[in-house]
Formats: C-alpha cells, structure tokens, sequence
C-alpha cells in the first residue's frame, strides 16, 4: 500500500506514563483468539502466561474484575523500574546474564522486594491490600474504552519498546533527542545534547510543548528547548484552542499532568483521568476538520513501569553515541514493550502495525525518525538514523470521517485517590529544575535554595511561582 506521510502536515505525541503493553493493552483482542478483524496477528495475551512467586508457584495474567477496589489504582505501589529493577524483572537477577537472554519470569518476585521496602517508608504509597501477585493484573477493553476503541479503530503497535530498559526521564530523553548521554536513571534530570525541537528550528518547522496544568517539564531538561523563545510552550488549554483554530505546528509535544492527583497515568495515580486526557485530545484534533485530515497522533507512554510484559525485549539497538553507560549498559537492548496507538483519517481501522520481522523494531526514536523523514532531516544520533519510521501505517488515500470512539462513555474512578495530597517523583523533578533557573533578586543576583515542599499543594505553588519569576524576567532582559 502506499505510504501517505507526504499528507500529514501535523504530528503530536502525547507520551503518558510508566505501563506496559501487556498492562493497558494486551487482552485488546482476546475475545477473538487475538486474531484481529483485520487478517493480522496480534501479539496478545492468552491468559496462560504466568510468573513464579517466592514459593516457586505459578501466578497467572488475569483480567482486572470491574469490581476490584481501587480498580483505576492498580497496580496498588509503585512497582521497581530502575535499571537494577528490570534486570530483576528480565532475567531474575540485578545484573543481566551473558547473553542476555530474558525469560520475563521475575515480575511477582521483584514486586514483592519492592512492596517490601516501600512499605516501610511512609513518603511512599501502598494502598490497602496490594499484593505481590496484582502486578500480574491487566486492564481489559471494557475498563479501558477510550485507549482500546482508538487501538481497534485506528493502529495499535503491538511490537513497540521502549529506547533503553530502566526509568522516565532516560526514555524521555530518547524520545526527544535521542539520546539519554549514557544516563539511566532519573537522578540526571536535564541533558547537554540538541533536542529535535532544535532541529526543527534550525530547518524553518514550527513546534510546540505543552504541559498540562503547568508549563512543561521538558522545557527544562534540554538547551535548545530552555533557551527557546516562549511562544514554543503552552498548557493543554492553549493545545485545544490551537487544534480548533487550525493552527497546530508540524510537531506537537503533549505533557500530562505530573501530580499524584492528575492523568499521567503512572502508577498508582488514577488511570480513569488518563482515559479522559485521552479522549480529550483526540476530539482537540477532530474539532477542525480540515486540520484533523492532516495529522498524525501518536499516543505512547515512556517505560513499562514494572508492570508485567511477556515480551522479551529485542537485542540489537544501535548505541546512540560514544557516552559511556551508568551502570556498564552498553545500550545495545531495547527496554520493554509500552502501549503506542497510531491514529489518524488515514489509517485503515483495525490495524495492528509493525515492521517486518529481523527488521530494527520500533522504538521511541522512530517518532523521531518519522519526523525527520516527514520534513527531511537529519538524524539526532545514531539511534534514530537507525530507528524505522511508521509512515507506512498511512494507507488510505481518501481521509475516513467515522469515528471509532462515538458513543463511548469515559471511565470515571469511584474510590478515593488515597495519594492525591502526596507529591509525585515528577513533581519533584519539575521543582528541582525550576529552583535551578536565573532569576534575578532585588540587588540583580540570581542564587536561590529550593524551600522545603511537603504536598502536592506546595509542589504545584512553586512550580507556578518559579516559573512564572523567570518568565517575566526573560521579557524585562528582553
């Protein structure tokens, strides 16, 4: 079929966070023997998968019943995602074999160590009645209408992974620069490379980061993105008058909301508001006609979280550049499977989207790849020059105008969030980074010590006020 990337004048991601493809998406086609309408095969779950516990017993995948409590908060903890915590996960040890040969056996015992630390520590949260074994809980279609009826609608990518197998802020920094400079894990939380929000600078593209409720974290976390002007970064608000006016630029950068109260997603925040982030921002991009039958969403989340997967992920990755890896990861393997859902008036429904088999896999640096093609330039790093992009999933020469989602109600969580007052890892990473930015006191220095934040409350405050000091010194220095 032919490729119509040529068409799509406007790509946005919105990257969510921390669960895996087997979590969110993997009974999608379950009640037909995951043989999709379409003809294709879908890498789902057969509900025969299972992982060992402490005692050598089997526990089995099963479908999160309606009923469960803290049914939109599960898994109940934060499971381990770290580097050391995947490897767990991966081979069952911290350090990965030679060769490293994954059996995705060590997911209930890795949760297991971490319920038992984090359960100790009050800063963080396990709601009553975890268990080692939820972490082999999925969501089913019927819990997740809104990402599952765009997934059958649209394009689901069942053999996409993460850039590198450990934490956010790495896989996000793949995601934008293609390269996390040989970090992998959160404690480095801004990078010294050029992000392709330069590149499509430096070539006359327009581009856009949005933050949900506040201005967005990846605005600090590379040069060419901090330094820019401020018309490149809004709040989703701003996001939906653009997509209604028609005036969204080529490359659109969507952030949730980071707080424990708010749609990232991550666990053990409420998914139910992600479901409605979602919806949100495809009827955003339906809202203008004209505009929707030229664009291109991709809705993505960064790492698998610790949530169970029973793909093992690809070897095979091309180092981005000559940085030395922490840990002594060489970044030559992929991190595990994420949901990513293609969709758009060009995309026949019921797709199930890969690349041929022995191929480079699909990873986050193919939406940079995808980008670079689409507007013709050069690759980041050697990650992306080596990345498939996913043009190919654009087949349909007339734009469809029915829609997959009519008629389906949003999910709404009916028990309490139990860490909403708590503030969340990326609420701290967003104030750190904050506290770092020059702004001027009355006698024209710029030292500042972050204060001491306890609540999500205080977090958000100071984010605001932070940011909003710098902002308007940036327009009185000009």
């Amino acid at each position: 079929m032919p490729n119509r990337l040529a068409s799509i004048q406007h790509i946005v991601v919105l990257m969510l966070e921390n669960r895996s493809f087997d979590h969110m998406l993997g009974f999608l086609y379950a009640g037909q023997q995951n043989q999709p309408p379409s003809g294709q095969t879908f890498d789902g779950l057969t509900g025969d998968e299972s992982n060992p516990d402490s005692n050598g017993e089997a526990v089995n995948v099963y479908a999160i019943p309606s009923t469960a409590s803290n049914l939109y908060f599960q898994p109940g903890a934060d499971p381990g995602e770290g580097y050391s915590a995947t490897n767990s996960q991966l081979f069952g040890t911290i350090t990965a074999p030679t060769p490293p040969t994954a059996t995705n056996q060590g997911f209930v015992t890795d949760y297991a160590y971490t319920l038992g630390w984090e359960s100790k520590k009050p800063s963080w949260s396990v709601l009553p009645g975890t268990v080692a074994t939820d972490i082999m809980g999925m969501y089913t279609p019927a819990l997740l209408p809104v990402l599952s009826g765009l997934a059958r609608g649209y394009a689901v990518c069942d053999q996409w992974f993460s850039s590198a197998p450990t934490e956010t802020l790495p896989n996000r920094a793949f995601v934008c620069a293609a390269t996390s400079q040989g970090h992998m894990d959160d404690n480095t939380k801004s990078y010294t490379c050029p992000s392709i929000f330069g590149l499509l600078s430096q070539h006359n593209q327009s581009w856009m980061i949005y933050g949900y409720d506040q201005q967005p974290l990846t605005r600090l976390n590379f040069p060419d993105t901090t330094q820019a002007s401020d018309d490149h970064f809004g709040l989703f608000t701003d996001f939906q008058t653009a997509a209604t006016n028609g005036t969204l630029p080529a490359y659109t950068f969507l952030e949730p909301s980071w707080d424990s109260a708010g749609n990232s997603q991550h666990p053990n925040y409420d998914v139910a508001l992600g479901e409605q982030l979602i919806h949100d921002v495809y009827y955003a991009l339906r809202s203008n006609e004209a505009q929707w039958q030229q664009t291109l969403l991709i809705i993505t989340y960064d790492e698998h979280g610790g949530c169970y997967d029973h793909v093992a992920p690809p070897l095979g990755a091309v180092p981005p550049d000559n940085s030395v890896g922490e840990y002594g990861f060489d970044f030559k393997r992929f991190g595990l499977r994420v949901p990513t859902v293609l969709v758009s008036p060009l995309i026949a429904p019921g797709t199930v989207f890969r690349v041929p088999a022995g191929t480079m896999p699909l990873d986050h640096t193919s939406i940079l790849k995808t980008v670079e093609t689409r507007w013709g330039l050069p690759a980041l790093t050697a990650r992306d020059a080596a990345a498939p992009e996913f043009g190919d999933v654009l087949t349909l020469t007339k734009p469809r105008t029915d829609d997959p989602l009519a008629g389906v109600n949003v999910p709404q969580s009916s028990d309490a969030n139990l860490v909403a007052t708590a503030p969340s890892h990326l609420q701290q990473v967003h104030a750190e980074l904050v506290s770092h930015l020059p702004v001027p006191d009355a006698q024209g220095g710029t030292y500042h010590q972050m204060p001491a934040l306890q609540t999500n409350a205080e977090y958000a405050e100071y984010i605001a006020s932070r940011t909003a000091a710098w902002l308007a010194s940036r327009r009185q220095n000009g």
